[in-house]
């Protein structure tokens, strides 16, 4: 028997999914804000020189726009060890409500991945300028840190989605 579950994406999960899906659309979660707060020691960035990516932060009435991931799986755990992998840098996974942007999809549950002040690689607030730099002068082997900002960014921009955090760091980003 199937089972059918959501894989939120608000991160590199937006633009770069690896791994087979059923359907995909954009959607978000309520009462969450995106932060490039979490150190990235493992993708985009190295141990001694992190780059920053993005984490979840609880904030009310927020609205965190990324890209959900309908899965059809008989057996979902290979497609969970292979996000596991990839999240392994100090994310957990949560089940929060998902919506989406159109009348005629019915609210559902994703599984989504949150850095927490717990792990080790939390860098939490920063101004936008010291991000900056940060990402700046970062690279992982997945990439420099700058492509994983401008990425996303343009992402969020095609599904129309508005992140007052993520665009005022790309315009700085840019602006040099």
């Amino acid at each position: 028997m199937s089972r059918s579950f959501w894989i939120f994406g608000y991160g590199s999960l937006v633009w770069r999914p690896s791994f087979d899906y059923a359907e995909v659309r954009p959607g978000y979660v309520v009462g969450w804000a995106r932060r490039f707060w979490q150190g990235s020691t493992d993708h985009r960035g190295v141990p001694g020189a992190p780059g920053r990516v993005v984490t979840l932060v609880r904030e009310p009435d927020a609205r965190c726009w990324g890209m959900a991931y309908r899965l059809e799986a008989r057996d979902p755990d290979p497609v969970l060890r292979e996000l596991d992998h990839r999240e392994k840098g100090g994310y957990e996974r949560y089940e929060e409500p998902l919506r989406f942007g159109d009348a005629d999809h019915a609210p559902a549950t994703a599984l989504l991945y949150v850095a927490t002040p717990a792990n080790p690689n939390y860098l939490g607030p920063a101004s936008l300028e010291a991000i900056a730099e940060q990402v700046r002068a970062a690279c992982g082997p997945s990439g420099p840190n700058l492509e994983y900002v401008l990425r996303l960014a343009e992402a969020l921009r095609r599904i129309g989605a508005d992140d007052p955090h993520l665009f005022a760091l790309e315009r700085l980003l840019r602006s040099r």
